[in-house]
């Protein structure tokens, strides 16, 4: 079973969320294939356009830890192809968090804490001093200018903030059914810290508590049911896999 990643790295400093080039991504990527044999291949075939073969070993380095470390998951973007645009940043979204702790914290705790608070604006300089606040090694300042700016991108670029200028308001996307049903079922089959119905994912995205409830009471993948703290799932697939040639 794969797993969420918990050690903390850097390649957010190269790349923000790059939801359309993650869409080239599902479409064209060649696990099969040798890191350095898939980037000559993807520069070749210009899976991305006219992106230099610089750019193109930093996308597919990314994309390969983000995607291609959950096969199956990645074989059913490339069949499934998810045509909704706001199904497509969150799935980008769920897996940066995935692969991200950095930016699982900054998007489940604290832009989720804001979220509750009701009205909450944020800019540069407040993720800038979260960072500073916050970072998980002794980064430069000029690094933790970078971590900033690419978070502030992501989330924007997710839903969870507004775009620019600044200040920037914090928003609860709007989740499709089918971008619901990909999560859990992506997240039934891989390894998190948190319960599965209550976690930094779908909190993220404004769904926790009696809000969820009302998603999956209408789902027809899933029935849930609470007894106090007990929390139980009947699904109607066994797996990501079946949930989304059920769909298809």
């Amino acid at each position: 079973m794969t797993a969420e990643t918990t050690r903390f790295h850097n390649r957010l400093q190269k790349l923000a969320l790059a939801v359309e080039e993650s869409r080239l991504y599902w479409q064209a990527a060649r696990p099969d294939l040798a890191p350095a044999e898939e980037n000559r291949q993807a520069f070749a075939e210009r899976w991305f356009g006219g992106k230099s073969a610089a750019w193109v070993a930093v996308l597919l380095t990314n994309f390969r830890a983000r995607y291609g470390a959950f096969p199956e998951a990645l074989e059913v973007l490339r069949q499934w192809r998810p045509a909704d645009p706001a199904t497509r940043r969150l799935v980008c979204h769920w897996h940066l968090q995935l692969t991200d702790p950095y930016y699982r914290r900054f998007t489940g705790e604290y832009l989720t804490d804001l979220r509750d608070r009701g009205g909450a604006e944020i800019d540069f300089d407040t993720v800038l001093h979260w960072v500073i606040e916050t970072k998980p090694k002794p980064w430069q300042p000029s690094s933790c200018r970078q971590v900033a700016s690419r978070l502030l991108a992501a989330a924007s670029e997710a839903g969870l903030l507004s775009v620019a200028p600044d200040p920037r308001r914090v928003l609860t996307p709007h989740v499709p059914d089918e971008a619901l049903g990909y999560i859990l079922h992506l997240l039934r089959q891989t390894a998190i810290a948190q319960p599965l119905l209550a976690n930094d994912y779908l909190g993220s995205v404004g769904l926790s508590g009696v809000f969820l409830d009302q998603r999956l009471r209408v789902a027809p993948w899933v029935r849930v049911q609470r007894m106090g703290d007990v929390v139980s799932a009947e699904w109607q697939y066994q797996g990501l896999r079946d949930w989304a040639e059920a769909i298809s």
